[in-house]
């Protein structure tokens, strides 16, 4: 892979991280909160400017997360979550004009897809499912090596599809913890990690759902691997098993033997995968 320096950018509702990336790693962080507004512009601004702090004249190109749906083709961004401003803004556009370079927007599940095909254990594979479990539940597909290109970026959202009495999402993401108590994912994850039996078994509940959700993605995609992301992800030793039981009533047990489901083992998943959308594009 050439050395080719790539500024990444993880844009949530919360807070943006801009980060410049060279031959796989991230050698400049900026980290800054997302404006609270009514005023698109605002934010756009703040955007900017946490993209300047780490750009360098060297920098080739720039690709940008959202949490939300995006025309990939042209770079307008519709209905960000947590971003009530940006109902309809041509991110794309006003930042190659503003930087001179090229500019690629996606949606933050194809950037994480993106991100293992090219710096993760998707190198491997030309067709797996790029997984993440973290405040909700999404995934981004490749296919024969290239992500997959769609409409609106929508493809892969299966944590809307119903699920007993709500959906997967509600029963596959950080969700599901919140449920239980107050302490959320990240509490069970210590508890478990000191071997509270609790924890543990609220663990395998949780993974027995997610086997289910698995289990739509196989009979959709039937993928080569699914690589699992997220802030869920990082507990994955505590539902492989129940998962991978559940995973045993698959009715096509070729599938199952097959199938390779691993975590995610990148750092700064989400900037180096925004970088990737450059590389994604530099390779068509």
């Amino acid at each position: 892979m050439k050395k080719t320096e790539i500024i990444g950018v993880d844009l949530g509702g919360t807070n943006m991280r801009a980060g410049r990336v060279l031959d796989s790693h991230t050698i400049a962080i900026e980290s800054t909160q997302v404006p609270k507004t009514e005023n698109w512009q605002e934010v756009m601004d703040k955007l900017i400017s946490s993209v300047e702090k780490v750009w360098t004249p060297k920098v080739q190109g720039i690709g940008i997360g959202v949490p939300g749906v995006v025309d990939a083709h042209d770079g307008m961004v519709y209905d960000i979550q947590n971003i009530p401003s940006w109902k309809e803004v041509p991110v794309g556009s006003i930042l190659s004009d503003h930087f001179k370079v090229p500019v690629y927007v996606n949606n933050d599940a194809n950037c994480f897809a993106a991100g293992e095909r090219f710096f993760g254990a998707g190198q491997a594979f030309d067709d797996f499912v790029g997984l993440i479990t973290g405040t909700g539940l999404g995934a981004g597909i490749v296919k024969w090596g290239r992500l997959l290109q769609d409409q609106n970026c929508g493809s892969g959202e299966f944590g809307m599809i119903p699920y007993l009495d709500s959906n997967y999402e509600h029963y596959c993401s950080g969700q599901f913890f919140n449920t239980y108590n107050s302490l959320g994912g990240n509490g069970l994850y210590n508890m478990a990690a000191k071997g509270d039996e609790d924890a543990l078994k609220i663990f395998e509940v949780y993974g027995r759902h997610l086997a289910n959700a698995i289990k739509c993605i196989l009979f959709t995609i039937d993928p080569a691997a699914i690589i699992i992301g997220g802030s869920v992800s990082q507990s994955y030793p505590f539902y492989e098993q129940a998962m991978k039981q559940e995973l045993g009533s698959f009715p096509y047990s070729k599938t199952i033997e097959r199938i390779k489901i691993m975590p995610s083992a990148i750092n700064d998943v989400a900037i180096l995968g925004a970088a990737a959308l450059f590389l994604e594009k530099q390779a068509q």
